[in-house]
């Protein structure tokens, strides 16, 4: 309780409020705005929270993370565009809703939907606390290496149809964290002779240049969609959270999900929604009318993509593991304040803890009022020109990475970057392993060498319990993935014989 306590105290400052106001609504803006999305967001808000207190800077981040996807429901219901890819399951029931006139209905469901999934995530989140806050101790340096390695083959494997490509681009995210003077021996790895690289491969450079400046470019280089707003009532939360009741069974379910796949490093939002819709879709009276304007679609999509961002801080704040990019992104954050996430951060200052889950909490409070009140307002920030967005979003980019170091070096590299993601959207491939890979990749290598001084033989790396359960995790999570491409080249070849 004493903790809980410090934790409001630690909120109740100005500037960690104005920054949780900004970012709440802020990552609502971006969110609606099709093509935009929360990682573009914070790549370009990073560097500006290297000025702030640690607490300041990832309450502005939370708030663009956590209300992004309450913004990204209003064009993937209203124009079958979803404003963040983690809304596109919305779009198979919220938009047949609006072409019948019921896009109030389908507004207020993923309003409800959404902020029911927030707050049970962030409940069950709280009381798990004083649990992580024995378990993580119990994590040395062979059980972070295995989970940062889990976390790896879990990010690959579940990029079903490309996991070859997910593979290797993981692998090059790794490679590029070992560029630069190696720290124990203090030999240059793979600078070629060149004085800019002896520093490394700076990650927010790397994130600018995948996430922000590629998608200025895919902005520039499409055309503008016309887009014709419907109509839409004002919208009641008191009746609206009434009508969520009828579906409490479903929400509950979704919002379980999240948590769950929020959890699990490189499993996120899509997996939990796939696994919501079709729980729904299975115990559903009408599962005929699911992709035609079933509202149960809504609510399952909804809860469980908005459950997640609490529970993805989970191995981030015990473990210093993130479980995808945004969360990613907000490790370099506690890098820059010299705070490592990690089982002493549970041990010693529970009261940052419980402060960042207050001001999730909050911020759901924050959106859901401003969006009963101003969705209509809202509305109109789809009509902004791409190319318009795009030319904002590559100015504010190279600023944000010039301002690092004042370098045009980063310019250039985060440009090359840029190029290298437009490439990567355009063959539809995934930028998240190249982030993943660099964070990782480099708390792999620092936990191996520490880990190595206490192993003798290959069997000491997983004698103890956590160890080998992580271990059998690895070796589980590959031999399903092997066991998959057998079973679907086995199926392939049969049809081929058929044929």
């Amino acid at each position: 309780m004493d903790s809980f306590i410090a934790g409001i105290d630690l909120l109740a400052r100005w500037d960690v409020l104005a920054a949780l106001l900004i970012g709440s609504i802020g990552g609502v803006l971006v969110g609606a705005m099709p093509g935009v999305g929360a990682a573009v967001a914070i790549a370009i808000a990073l560097p500006v929270t290297f000025s702030l207190e640690p607490i300041v800077g990832l309450t502005l981040l939370l708030g663009i993370y956590g209300s992004s996807m309450f913004g990204g429901a209003i064009p993937a219901i209203l124009v079958n565009t979803p404003g963040t890819p983690v809304n596109a399951l919305t779009t198979y029931d919220g938009y047949p809703m609006t072409k019948r006139g019921e896009s109030r209905r389908a507004l207020s469901l993923a309003y409800s939907s959404s902020f029911y999934g927030a707050v049970l995530s962030i409940g069950a989140l709280m009381l798990l606390a004083p649990v992580l806050a024995k378990v993580a101790p119990m994590f040395g340096a062979r059980e972070i290496f295995l989970a940062a390695l889990l976390g790896i083959v879990l990010v690959v494997v579940t990029h079903r149809g490309q996991v070859l490509p997910a593979a290797i681009l993981a692998c090059l995210g790794i490679f590029l964290s070992t560029i630069g003077i190696e720290p124990s021996a203090y030999t240059q790895r793979f600078t070629f002779g060149q004085p800019w690289l002896q520093s490394g491969i700076d990650l927010i450079v790397v994130v600018l240049g995948l996430f922000a400046v590629s998608q200025a470019l895919v902005l520039l280089m499409s055309k503008d969609k016309p887009i014709v707003l419907p109509k839409v009532d004002k919208i009641g939360f008191f009746t609206q959270m009434r009508e969520l009741w009828v579906y409490k069974r479903i929400a509950t379910v979704a919002s379980t999900f999240g948590v769950i796949c929020g959890m699990i490093p490189g499993v996120g939002e899509f997996m939990s929604q796939f696994m919501s819709y079709s729980y729904a879709q299975r115990t559903s009276k009408t599962p005929e009318l699911f992709g035609k304007g079933n509202p149960e679609g809504i609510v399952a999509s909804e809860a469980a993509n908005n459950s997640v961002p609490a529970a993805a801080m989970i191995p981030l704040l015990a473990l210093g593991i993130p479980g995808e990019e945004l969360t990613a992104m907000m490790l370099a954050v506690f890098y820059v304040h010299n705070v490592v996430p990690g089982p002493r951060l549970f041990a010693e200052q529970m009261d940052f803890i419980y402060a960042l889950y207050i001001s999730l909490f909050l911020l759901n409070v924050i959106v859901v009022a401003f969006l009963f009140f101003a969705t209509r307002t809202m509305m109109k920030v789809m009509l902004i020109p791409n190319r318009f967005l795009g030319i904002m979003i590559l100015t504010f980019s190279l600023i944000g990475v010039y301002t690092l170091r004042n370098s045009l070096t980063d310019v250039a590299i985060a440009s090359a970057f840029g190029f290298f993601g437009f490439i990567l959207k355009r063959l539809e491939l995934p930028t998240s392993p190249v982030i993943l890979g660099i964070v990782l990749g480099k708390l792999m290598e620092d936990r191996l060498r520490t880990a190595m001084a206490r192993v003798r033989e290959p069997l000491d790396f997983i004698d103890r319990p956590i160890a080998f359960v992580l271990f059998l995790m690895i070796v589980v999570a590959i031999v399903g993935q092997v066991w998959t491409v057998m079973k679907a080249r086995r199926a392939t070849g049969k049809g081929a014989s058929n044929g």
